[in-house]
């Protein structure tokens, strides 16, 4: 079965994005992005799936997996059980890192471990314990300390001699092979014009499926509907442009986020972020303010 294509989002103003998520999460499945990703496990326990690779996993299992390789964590959990935090996640583009060893070529020390990653790497216990504080700081910090916390994760996991890849070595993910999938040619699709006018039927056109399969198919592979996709993706960037240009209209915003219409645009704004979009840059303003201060 091929995998789904995730859409990583990195926020403007930042380098990489560090995040975490609970149990269940709607769109935890067999997936592949272009992205590096690291992948700490903090609660529950059971199978991993990385490129050709099946093995076990319980709390504190570190993985570094590379562009393009498939991956998936199952967990074994009584069905109703909800879990509040089950992993840290970190993901970079190969754009980020290639202009961090251009600029500091110190950074270079990473190129081995960026280059195993593509078999997907699994770090030892020391390595573990020593960047468990990192990555539960690095999901909240801001500013410079998220690169030096990002720069001091990178420094453990290449000198861990304890690393240890997980695909056979003649594994080589296929990501045309698995772009070929019409969901996944939909996801992209999106992920180019997010701000512009389509249809679903344009996607199903593009998937090669009528629009009632077309419709099943996405939400079976997204966990949503097209219409609750789009809107958290474009409620996200606008986020991002509220964030990073404090005097930029809510007006100007909302267009070019892809919304023809403020009313929706606060509408659905309010429905994911249970706030108005000026109350979401007041906080975040009074946030970073808040930060210099102390």
């Amino acid at each position: 079965m091929n995998p789904d294509l995730e859409l990583v989002q990195i926020r403007q103003g930042e380098s990489f994005k560090a995040w975490v998520h609970g149990y269940p999460f709607h769109t935890v499945r067999w997936h592949f992005h272009p992205e590096y990703e690291i992948h700490h496990v903090v609660a529950t326990s059971g199978h991993c799936f990385v490129g050709d690779f099946i093995g076990s996993f319980e709390p504190g299992q570190l993985v570094l997996t590379g562009p393009n390789l498939p991956h998936n964590w199952v967990s074994d959990v009584p069905g109703g059980t909800e879990i509040p935090l089950r992993c840290r996640i970190v993901q970079f583009s190969e754009a980020f890192v290639e202009g961090a060893m251009r600029a500091m070529p110190e950074f270079g020390g990473c190129a081995p471990l960026l280059s195993l990653s593509r078999r997907g790497v699994c770090f030892g216990p020391d390595a573990v314990r020593d960047v468990g504080p990192i990555l539960g700081e690095i999901v909240e910090a801001r500013g410079l300390r998220r690169l030096t916390l990002f720069m001091a994760l990178m420094d453990i996991l290449s000198n861990d001699t304890d690393a240890r890849p997980l695909t056979s070595t003649h594994y080589l993910p296929d990501p045309s092979g698995f772009m070929s999938g019409g969901i996944n040619e939909a996801l992209a699709f999106i992920s180019r014009h997010l701000t512009e006018h389509f249809t679903e039927g344009d996607l199903a056109a593009i998937s090669g499926r009528s629009p009632s399969i077309f419709s099943r198919s996405f939400r079976r592979h997204t966990g949503m509907t097209l219409v609750q996709y789009v809107n958290r993706l474009r409620i996200n960037l606008a986020c991002q442009l509220l964030t990073s240009d404090p005097h930029r209209s809510i007006t100007d915003i909302c267009f070019a986020s892809g919304y023809n219409n403020v009313s929706n645009f606060n509408r659905q704004f309010l429905l994911q972020k249970a706030m108005s979009p000026s109350r979401f840059r007041a906080l975040s303003q009074r946030k970073e303010g808040a930060r210099y201060a102390a």
